[in-house]
């Protein structure tokens, strides 16, 4: 993987993950005591959509692993709009080290792939989010110290986050169960790439879960939906009476932000079989090592 792109999670293999895990960890154990791969070099954060924890965990790795970050908006330069996804690539290519991306279509991040010369990392387009599936998993390998006879119960959007996790849990060996409302299920391109279990019932999905997660409803582009969407996944709700049908000792995991009282209670979320927490922060760590592999100098 170093030297590449991670664009999406079709591109993964089993051993690039569990390699990614072991330099992970190794951040996180010795987070301000490490090498510092990253010196000297300045990476671009082309960011068309807004966000807390990515912004944040994506400045602050590559700032601890001795980069610099630039951070543009979509005002800053119009990716597609202003000057054509090519052109931007090219330029940025002569000065950067690399290139995080943060879109709403994915076809900007194969682009931005297909003319940089440099690493890109998909830090979000409407078709994955392989960044946080990654950290998710680090968080699942930690808690349980492997995926061996678990079960992985997903509720609610079949959206990017669900498309990168379904492809994580088939290279893990994790059993993925996905209940979506009629309509709203994943693209059956990954439905067919992985092992994962389909359903409309999310109490199907849900029994004798290890772990259940959920997204919000409607995300950001899907505005004028919303009320649709309500309407449509309330059934769907992570809440006291759903979760009694998961195992006792189940985690509850949620990549934020959270519409509290809409996919998730407020009761559910703040219990103590939340997780979310734990992946917030590893988005940091895995972005590390990510970042590392990708664009580092690393030494051994």
């Amino acid at each position: 993987m170093a030297g590449k792109d991670l664009i999406e999670t079709k591109s993964l293999h089993r051993g690039d993950i569990f390699k990614l895990f072991l330099l992970t960890e190794k951040f996180k154990n010795a987070r301000y005591s490490h090498e510092k791969p990253l010196s000297g070099r300045t990476f671009a954060l082309i960011f068309e959509k807004p966000s807390l924890r990515t912004r944040v965990t994506f400045e602050t790795a590559i700032n601890e692993l001795g980069g610099n970050s630039i951070y543009l908006s979509s005002q800053d330069i119009g990716l597609g709009k202003r000057e054509p996804v090519k052109d931007v690539a090219e330029n940025l290519s002569r000065w950067v080290s690399g290139i995080v991306a943060r879109v709403f279509e994915h076809k900007s991040i194969e682009d931005l792939a297909k003319y940089a010369s440099v690493p890109v990392v998909n830090a979000l387009s409407d078709l994955e989010h392989p960044c946080q599936a990654l950290a998710d998993f680090f968080t699942i390998w930690e808690f349980y110290k492997g995926y061996k006879d678990l079960k992985f119960a997903w509720v609610g959007d079949g959206n990017n986050v669900c498309h990168s996790l379904m492809l994580f849990a088939n290279l893990c060996g994790l059993k993925m169960h996905v209940a979506t409302p009629k309509g709203y299920e994943p693209q059956k391109e990954y439905i067919k790439l992985s092992s994962a279990v389909v359903t409309n019932d999310p109490v199907e999905a849900v029994r004798d879960a290890d772990i259940i997660y959920t997204d919000v409803w409607t995300s950001m582009g899907q505005e004028e939906e919303k009320a649709l969407r309500l309407e449509k996944f309330k059934a769907f709700q992570i809440n006291a009476q759903l979760v009694k049908h998961a195992k006792p000792s189940y985690i509850l995991m949620h990549c934020l932000p959270a519409h509290r009282g809409e996919e998730i209670t407020a009761e559910v979320i703040d219990s103590p079989h939340s997780v979310i927490l734990d992946q917030a922060e590893n988005r940091m760590h895995t972005e590390k090592a990510v970042m590392a592999w990708l664009c580092g100098n690393l030494k051994g």
